[in-house]
């Protein structure tokens, strides 16, 4: 699907329309119930835990910077668990044809709904602010469900060109439309200045040349500029969005209040303390929900002293934390 103005109006694109072989390949797979697959899943995310020792360390090794006050076998826990959530993310991403507009609250409900109202009045347009967390997928595909309107959604395009299709097409099934993170800023710009939608994770490490080191449970994580960038620039709406998974196995959509930027007329201040405050609330729902998050991914793996973009009074910009 292709998005054109506000997302309202969408017409088909052959690009993102699954082909007989497609369609055929997630029939078979969801003749296979939601629940059995997601526990043969988490049953292989405790074998990765196991057995893939590379991802495994980096876990621990994330969990023990974040988290020292609590024991090694808490924080193996947390990993494990970490884990398993990841498994049934993979799990259910196969299951996104299944969700309509008639079942699509048996399995993801929004809270928050009056702020995205608000927020969307403004005619400014929308960046909603999220990450890898919870069923970040399920979010985005539900979103159109729950709103009546389509988002755009900033990825990372994946290397190997037949799961980069099945994938793109999955996650427009519901009528959103993906941006490649690549050169992604002009087409944000555009779905922005029509009053659209536009959904960025902001949870991964960056090259020190894409971002700037902020505090992320403690630690300078470099992290990605272009939201800051974006909304100091546009004046669209912060909105951070975030699900929950609950013990029924169903999902919890948070939308919250629109985030006060900071604006001092200093540009290169701006750009960092608004993406310290948004790192905050990304770190405040894993604090909470530690298992939800992606702790396997290297979020620290950029440091500060390969930049000089990190500011801190009494702070030496290339002392090695790590």
């Amino acid at each position: 699907m292709e998005q054109i103005g506000t997302g309202e109006k969408r017409v088909k694109d052959p690009e993102n329309t699954p082909n007989f072989w497609e369609i055929l390949f997630l029939a078979v797979i969801n003749l296979i119930p939601l629940r059995a697959r997601a526990w043969f899943f988490r049953l292989m995310g405790d074998f990765a835990y196991f057995l893939d020792e590379r991802h495994r360390r980096i876990a621990l090794r994330n969990l023990t910077l974040a988290f020292p006050e609590r024991g090694e076998q808490a924080r193996r826990k947390i990993a494990r668990a970490s884990f398993r959530h990841v498994a049934t993310v993979l799990a259910e991403f196969s299951f996104i044809p299944k969700l309509n507009r008639q079942k699509i609250e048996k399995y993801i409900w929004i809270e928050g709904l009056e702020h995205f109202r608000k927020a969307k009045e403004k005619k400014r347009g929308i960046l909603f602010l999220t990450a890898h967390f919870g069923n970040w997928e399920w979010m985005a595909v539900s979103f159109p469900l729950l709103t009546g309107q389509p988002a755009a959604v900033v990825f990372r395009p994946i290397d190997n060109p037949f799961l980069e299709r099945m994938v793109g097409r999955l996650r427009s099934w519901t009528g959103n439309q993906g941006i490649s993170k690549q050169k992604a800023m002009g087409r944000i710009l555009r779905v922005l200045k029509e009053g659209g939608t536009v959904g960025i994770l902001l949870d991964q490490n960056v090259a020190w040349q894409e971002g700037v080191f902020v505090k992320f449970f403690g630690e300078w994580a470099c992290t990605n500029e272009g939201l800051a960038l974006l909304a100091l620039k546009t004046g669209a709406a912060v909105l951070p969005g975030f699900n929950i998974r609950q013990p029924d196995g169903r999902y919890r959509v948070v939308f919250e209040p629109e985030i006060n930027l900071i604006r001092t007329g200093d540009k290169e201040h701006d750009v960092q303390a608004n993406t310290e405050l948004f790192t905050g609330v990304i770190e405040r729902y894993v604090r909470e929900y530690p298992e939800q998050w992606l702790w396997p991914h290297q979020r620290w793996k950029t440091r500060p002293w390969q930049s000089r973009k990190i500011k801190e009074p009494g702070k030496d910009p290339h002392e090695r934390s790590l």
